[in-house]
């Protein structure tokens, strides 16, 4: 970051200057980490459960008045390690059924939502529609939630899908001060990518007990793999294989376009092999996807960039993967796409379409907000009924009514940033818009609208959007 600019505070309408706040805002983070460590080692471990969400919200907010920048990324951290931070809790003081501590993400992310309410009225006029039709799709099913559901999983269903909504649009409307933002995701998600890909190859070949207990206690045997060395699926940080495979889609495409330092080695070597290791080939197919489309959208000198890139970094990643046992669980998964019709995980979703298509296309009301969520009456413990399609997932949820808008407003915003030309000059602006485009593909086989996978996908559509305001609004001023 240019610590000696001015930037602008959307929702105070005011200028600050990052270099006179950053102090304080980094002691407001570091408090918050100082003192979740103390609680866990002190004796008050359970009492983390409700003392790390409210303090999380508190710093969000702190951050989002003071310093806007520094709270889209602790927003982002909060996503990447709150789920190990539960482990964590858990392991030490006893299962929680209730998962109440994984609310902490969607209560920073949500603060956002003053920049909607303030925005809401002239989003339109300055090209927040995708947002705003969005957005009333899911508040369509939250009303169908409230009158057919029980009211927490309802709201807790509504946080999952109007955080990524409002988030993103919070980016688009700090358009002014995207190179900062730019600069500030690409220097978080390599950070990213380099400690939870180490996490994660240390995860896979030493289990650690925090996750073993996991998962045992959540059963999730046939996603996650076996509690045991070299049994598991990694997952990292995170809560299971999905998201984390999603972020490391996302980090590794965003290592393309920003610069190499001596760090970009091990950062490669550590998330190449965790994402292998999570076993996840729609997140491959959706890294390669991604590749492609900004290799295509830059120019002939950064094509050569990328490929001597790319063979850097295989260079430092497959001489890895010949190691047993890790060449094994690789070699398999990897002959498994010469065979899908025999792959129990294709055959899966196949039928769940078969099963589920008809069903959800002529639910014109939909089931609302919730309906996937029950909570058990005796334990406390809310259960999840996977859809595992995002499209079959929106129609079931939100009825034609709901899916109508909030599709509406993606299929738009798709087909703008596809129009723009930025991604000549600004590889950021590709790689955003291929991030974008490879999460919307994978909506077939998963909820990917939802969660930190919804944050991404919404997320970086919203900077390619706010990329290209800045850019005509530069472009304007040079002109006068």
């Amino acid at each position: 970051m240019v610590y000696n600019q001015i930037l602008f505070n959307s929702f105070l309408q005011a200028h600050f200057s990052p270099k006179e706040r950053s102090l304080q805002g980094w002691i407001v983070i570091l408090g918050f980490v100082l003192l979740s460590i103390a609680c866990y080692f002190v004796g008050f471990a359970a009492m983390l459960r409700l003392i790390y969400p409210a303090a999380a919200l508190a710093v969000a907010i702190f951050l989002y008045l003071r310093h806007p920048i520094l709270y889209i990324g602790f927003n982002w951290w909060v996503w990447f390690l709150t789920p190990l931070v539960v482990r964590l809790v858990d392991y030490r003081v006893g299962w929680d059924p209730t998962r109440q501590m994984l609310i902490a993400p969607y209560l920073v992310s949500f603060v956002s939502i003053a920049t909607f309410l303030r925005y809401f009225p002239s989003a339109a006029r300055q090209g927040g529609l995708p947002f705003v039709l969005a957005s009333l799709g899911v508040f369509y099913g939250f009303l169908v939630g409230i009158i057919y559901n029980q009211p927490i999983p309802v709201a807790r269903s509504l946080l999952d899908w109007l955080s990524p909504i409002i988030f993103a649009f919070h980016l688009f409307m700090n358009w002014r001060d995207y190179p900062s933002y730019r600069q500030n995701m690409q220097r978080t998600f390599f950070w990213c990518v380099l400690l939870t890909g180490a996490y994660g190859v240390y995860q896979f070949v030493v289990a650690p007990e925090w996750d073993r207990y996991w998962l045992i206690e959540s059963k999730l045997f046939t996603s996650s793999g076996d509690p045991v060395p070299f049994g598991m699926r990694v997952w990292s940080t995170m809560h299971s294989v999905g998201p984390y495979a999603t972020v490391l889609q996302t980090g590794l495409l965003l290592m393309f376009t920003s610069r190499q330092s001596f760090l970009a080695f091990p950062a490669s070597a550590f998330g190449y092999l965790s994402f292998l290791l999570t076993q996840a080939r729609s997140n491959w197919g959706g890294w390669l996807f991604g590749v492609v489309m900004i290799f295509a959208s830059v120019k002939a000198r950064t094509q050569m960039r990328l490929i001597t890139i790319i063979l850097v970094m295989a260079m430092c990643v497959v001489p890895l993967t010949m190691i047993e046992p890790i060449s094994e669980v690789v070699a398999d998964r990897m002959e498994s796409f010469t065979n899908l019709q025999e792959d129990s995980s294709f055959k899966d979703r196949s039928g769940n379409y078969d099963r589920n298509l008809s069903l959800a296309l002529t639910n014109g009301l939909g089931n609302g907000l919730g309906n996937i969520w029950k909570v058990d009456e005796k334990t406390g413990k809310i259960e999840v009924f996977v859809v595992d399609s995002g499209i079959l997932d929106m129609f079931f949820t939100l009825g034609w009514f709901g899916a109508i808008p909030y599709m509406g407003g993606l299929i738009l915003l798709l087909v703008s940033v596809c129009n723009y030309s930025e991604a000549r000059f600004d590889n950021f602006v590709g790689a955003a818009r291929a991030i974008g485009m490879s999460s919307c593909a994978q909506l077939i086989i998963s909820s990917g609208m939802l969660s930190v996978m919804g944050m991404i996908l919404w997320g970086f559509l919203a900077m390619a959007l706010a990329a290209h305001k800045y850019y005509q609004h530069e472009a304007i001023n040079t002109y006068k």
